[in-house]
């Protein structure tokens, strides 16, 4: 068994030319660029009882060599993965299944009848790869990169793969984001983590694959922040598999809930006070602003236009072919790894991220509560939209922490909190200015929020 570190980017054919050919790797190719043709069968049982256990089963020509590969449940996050791989040499096309023993084998497969395995698609594609190796201060990098093209075919159905691997061969894996960033600077590299397994899922079952990365699991006593990265983690992870579905099937619902996952991340890096220097946070809030000012308009006029909503899928391709994406995606996950928000953080900042979470928040709901001003509002309803970015913010921890709060209702004021916030987002007429009214006096005199001001 060995442990697989890797980098998914989704390219195009042009971009994998670039590549080939790209000083940066021109300059760190220890190796120079080989072939190899990979002709892959994937198994499973017809419940896809291994998919559900997050595992892959496959048998791999390359070659003369025959190999089963066993990839087990792992994680992934924002386009970089890791999972356990077990590998056997056979001497013929046949899956071996007495090699899928308890040394290997998920405890929560153990009552699986392995004769029930049968192949369910393919993924054959051709491999250009190249070691490169360079310095990171005193230690050593290698990292193979590969590009591939050839095509996932389930029956019928096939979609054509084309993507750069980044695989770590030695050193941190903080490497293989600084390389994909500088590589996407100029090239547009959309980091993807779905795998070719999935695809191949994905077109036998349309709905199979997972649009968002697991909830996070906040606990009252965790560190504000540790409670911000797991979160900040998560938006991130699926905003990219939401980008790689709407790329692949245009369903409105996608667009918007990427839209929000950014809109999230924006409002929950505002909130950190003094625990996130501005200073620390500026390029991440600018990128982010700058995908919110053009997406976020364009998402609130499609809700009432069906033409708009048609044409957004050739507008969000346009995106996918520039380097804003991309670079947002990879710069993003190493400012996360790097926890660069508590760089050079003292005082009182340096104690707000370390506080629990539970009196933090509590405390952070309140200050922003009151300085909200709800009924400010019921007398002058049209000013209500100045008040968004506030609202975000109080709507974000809500939406993800309010279960480590020991106040009443959180859920009923959550609801109340997105309506008030849905009509701060519409345009202003007479019914509108009404509904505000009404739903800033409903929030107001909740008891939830009631319990918040006094924190």
């Amino acid at each position: 068994m060995h442990k697989e570190t890797e980098l998914k980017l989704r390219a195009s054919r042009e971009t994998l030319a670039a590549l080939r050919e790209h000083p940066l790797l021109k300059k760190r190719n220890k190796s120079g660029w080989q072939t190899r043709e990979l002709l892959n069968q994937y198994f499973d049982t017809p419940e896809r009882e291994l998919s559900a256990a997050r595992v892959a089963l496959r048998l791999r020509r390359d070659g003369e060599a025959i190999i089963q590969t066993l990839k087990c449940r792992g994680t992934s996050v924002a386009g970089l993965s890791e999972r356990n791989e077990y590998e056997w040499q056979l001497d013929k096309v046949k899956l071996d299944l007495k090699k899928l023993d308890d040394s290997c084998w998920p405890a929560q497969l153990a009552n699986l009848d392995k004769k029930t395995i049968k192949p369910l698609f393919t993924t054959d594609f051709s491999r250009e790869y190249a070691e490169i190796a360079w310095g990171r201060g005193k230690s050593k990098v290698v990292i193979e990169a590969a590009l591939d093209q050839g095509f996932v075919i389930a029956g019928k159905r096939k979609e054509e793969i084309c993507e750069v691997e980044l695989e770590l061969r030695e050193g941190e894996p903080q490497a293989l984001l600084e390389l994909a960033a500088e590589l996407a600077a100029s090239l547009p590299l959309m980091p993807c983590d779905i795998s070719k397994a999935e695809r191949g899922y994905r077109l036998l079952e349309p709905d199979s694959y997972e649009l968002g990365l697991p909830h996070t699991e906040l606990e009252a006593e965790m560190a504000v922040d540790d409670a911000y990265a797991a979160l900040a983690w998560q938006l991130l992870g699926s905003s990219q598999r939401l980008a790689e579905q709407y790329r692949h099937n245009g369903h409105w619902r996608l667009l918007q809930d990427w839209v929000e996952c950014l809109s999230e991340l924006r409002a929950l890096t505002a909130s950190l006070g003094q625990a996130a220097p501005r200073a620390t946070t500026r390029d991440l809030r600018s990128s982010l602003d700058v995908l919110l000012e053009d997406w976020r308009p364009l998402v609130q006029a499609g809700n009432e236009d069906e033409d708009i909503r048609r044409a957004a899928p050739e507008q969000f391709a346009e995106e996918l072919e520039d380097v804003r994406w991309g670079q947002f995606s990879l710069e993003t996950s190493r400012w996360l790894l790097a926890r660069a928000w508590t760089v050079e953080r003292k005082g009182r900042g340096e104690r707000q991220g370390k506080a629990q979470l539970a009196s933090w928040l509590a405390h952070l709901l309140g200050e922003e509560g009151r300085a909200l001003k709800l009924p400010l509002y019921t007398q002058r309803p049209e000013d209500l939209a100045e008040q968004l970015p506030r609202i975000e913010q109080l709507l974000a921890w809500l939406h993800h922490a309010r279960q480590v709060l020991e106040a009443p209702q959180m859920d009923r004021l959550y609801g109340d909190l997105k309506k008030l916030h849905e009509l701060a987002e519409q345009p202003i007429s007479d019914e509108v200015l009404e509904a505000r009214i009404e739903q800033a006096r409903a929030v107001d005199q909740s008891r939830g929020w009631k319990h918040l001001l006094k924190a």
